[in-house]
């Protein structure tokens, strides 16, 4: 590759001839899913079947949790772990800035308050530091996520939770597919609640799991998917309409016997782009602890302007000229946004120095279950080019 061709910005041609999109998901071939299809379409059982509650119990086993729960969407999973929790109304719940929004709904949605806390620059992750300084006695618990699938400081959490007498729950929404000392998520805190929406690992359309080794959450999670009804339809609580439906089951059951082939090749595309990318100033990844294995359910890479050349929303757009799609995540953090903004205050920007340096450097490259090399080098090639164009590129926006 000639990097000193110019890029599609300044009217050179593109590195690649087809576009490059952010994410493409892995789905299970037609055959493997045809004929329990057919079966539910002609029996009538499209929810409330054997196959949520079959995926339930193979993903408990997979995890090694006592309990597994199919649910509608990771968010409602954690709508019913929190509210199951019974948290004092009002109280505050501790959590990053820097996360996707269904982080913060869980909590806002059963009446809690919400204490944002900053993240380390270099994981990515919720800092325990920062968490133990935000504690008061108004604080009933704490999320953690397992962000871009990198798994969260779990013990030091953990700790922290025992000390203080709180919750912890953990948004593992990125966890399927990560490992913790050589095991999979799923059995922290009080609950780990996951995706399977299209772009992560494990998909299942759209869906979400519950793990647990708490049988009075599991018990909740599982009437409370169903309105709270126990069956008599005289609710218990009010719950929700959290059914996974039997279509969305056969999907994740057998997108689960891709997940670790899938999350093996996605550690294996993050090294060739670090190998790739490694000799381009200013350009840094996420660390992932020598003991964890991230999903790298998104490849976040933080671009540091002064020595790469160009802001983040400068390359964005620079890149999507190449016909390669990335997305920025997180912008704006949670605690920017209109739904969540009044949990903030004047003092929480200056509390959040790395939460705002990640949400204006970080800038997600395209990764696949089943990326190949070709593309990688497309993109890194292309990334390459506009880097020792920047100066133009900066005088010609």
């Amino acid at each position: 590759m000639n990097y000193l061709t110019q890029p599609v910005i300044l009217g050179g041609s593109a590195v690649a001839y087809s576009i490059i999109p952010f994410v493409r998901p892995q789905l299970p071939v037609f055959e493997n899913i045809e004929n329990p299809y057919r079966e539910i379409l002609q029996n009538g059982m499209v929810t409330t079947g054997s196959h949520a509650e079959e995926l339930g119990g193979k993903v408990s086993s997979f995890l090694n949790s006592e309990y597994a729960i199919a649910v509608s969407s990771c968010t409602c999973g954690l709508l019913l772990a929190i509210q199951a929790l019974d948290l004092p109304k009002g109280s505050e719940v501790i959590l990053p800035s820097f996360t996707f929004m269904a982080s913060a709904l869980g909590p806002v949605w059963n009446g809690l308050r919400l204490k944002f806390v900053d993240v380390d620059r270099w994981t990515m992750n919720i800092d325990p530091e920062r968490v133990e300084e935000a504690i008061t006695s108004d604080t009933s618990a704490i999320i953690a996520v397992h962000q871009f699938g990198n798994p969260a400081p779990i013990e030091e959490l953990q700790a922290l939770a025992d000390k203080h007498g709180l919750a912890l729950i953990f948004d593992s929404a990125h966890g399927f597919g990560s490992l913790h000392n050589d095991q999979p998520l799923g059995v922290y805190g009080q609950a780990e609640i996951f995706s399977m929406s299209p772009t992560k690992l494990m998909i299942a359309a759209e869906g979400g799991i519950v793990s647990t080794n708490d049988p009075d959450i599991a018990e909740h999670v599982r009437l409370g998917r169903n309105y709270g009804n126990p069956g008599n339809y005289d609710c218990l609580f009010p719950g929700l309409n959290a059914r996974m439906s039997e279509l969305h089951a056969i999907l994740a059951l057998n997108s689960l016997d891709l997940l670790e082939n899938a999350a093996r090749h996605r550690n294996q595309v993050v090294e060739k782009y670090k190998e790739r990318l490694e000799s381009v100033p200013g350009v840094s990844f996420q660390k992932i602890a020598p003991n964890d294995q991230s999903s790298y359910k998104d490849l976040s890479v933080v671009f540091d302007e002064e020595l790469f050349g160009l802001t983040q929303r400068q390359l964005e757009k620079s890149l999507l000229a190449e016909g390669i799609h990335t997305r920025v995540y997180y912008s704006p953090v949670v605690h920017k946004m209109k739904a969540f903004a009044r949990f903030a205050d004047e003092k929480t920007d200056g509390q959040l120095p790395n939460t705002l340096y990640l949400e204006s450097h970080s800038l997600s490259l395209p990764i696949y279950s089943d990326m190949k090399d070709d593309e990688i080098d497309i993109v890194c090639d292309a990334i390459t080019r506009i880097h020792y164009h920047a100066r133009e590129i900066v005088n010609a926006l």
